[in-house]
């Protein structure tokens, strides 16, 4: 019961979050980059501005679906954002590309995370299963063996949330840096970038403590099943 309130409780969170998200993008899509860019021009600039020539920039289907793929070197932008002439475009292009910079500066975060990847993977299947026949948080069980394997998925996908984070943040960083050095955005374009990349940043924060809090509740009914 009590991993089923958090979760519910976070997914209460994330959904408000996300609403605001949206709203943050679709208020800022009504103002217009000065210079007239595309996100995939603006994507186009800022990769050649760090001469980053192994990345393609792809147009892919979905709302707010855009993200780098370090596996095959490629910015994914959905429609709004590739074809779109307005600061939440110009935002969230750079944003991807601050991704594609860490790839090629080798940022450390960034390769922590895609290591973790593979194992993320079984870890959030194993959560899956654990959910769908109601092994965690069942006063009635208090199996130490379902714990451990519960703590196990949920400390890899905690720790894949919490490195998330300033992987996020850092390419957020770099996204702004060069809207402003760059003369994209400036005045209200930055203010209104800025403001957008950090809703964005938001739900990451908010996942990361869903997962930590998921996971210390765990650890507090594996002590508990040893007393």
């Amino acid at each position: 019961m009590g991993m089923l309130i958090i979760s519910v409780l976070f997914m209460i969170i994330g959904y408000i979050l996300s609403s605001v998200l949206k709203g943050k993008f679709e208020k800022y899509a009504q103002v217009p980059m000065t210079n007239g860019a595309s996100g995939a021009e603006v994507a186009a600039a800022m990769l050649k501005y760090y001469q980053i020539y192994d990345v393609q920039i792809t147009q892919v289907d979905g709302h707010l679906t855009d993200h780098y793929n370090p596996a095959d070197k490629t910015v994914n932008l959905s429609r709004e954002v590739y074809y779109g002439r307005h600061v939440s475009a110009a935002a969230v292009a750079a944003h991807e590309c601050g991704h594609a910079v860490q790839h090629a500066t080798a940022y450390s975060m960034l390769q922590m995370r895609s290591a973790l990847v593979p194992v993320v993977n079984i870890a959030a299947g194993v959560q899956q299963y654990l959910f769908m026949f109601g092994l965690v948080g069942l006063s009635m069980l208090k199996s130490p063996i379902i714990l451990i394997i519960a703590l196990a998925a949920f400390g890899i996908t905690t720790l894949f949330s919490l490195v998330t984070l300033p992987v996020e943040f850092d390419a957020s960083r770099r996204a702004l840096a060069w809207l402003d050095n760059s003369g994209y955005a400036r005045g209200e374009q930055y203010s209104g970038a800025k403001d957008a990349l950090t809703w964005a940043a938001m739900t990451y924060v908010a996942a990361a403590l869903a997962a930590l809090v998921q996971l210390i509740y765990l650890i507090w009914r594996f002590m508990g099943s040893r007393d």
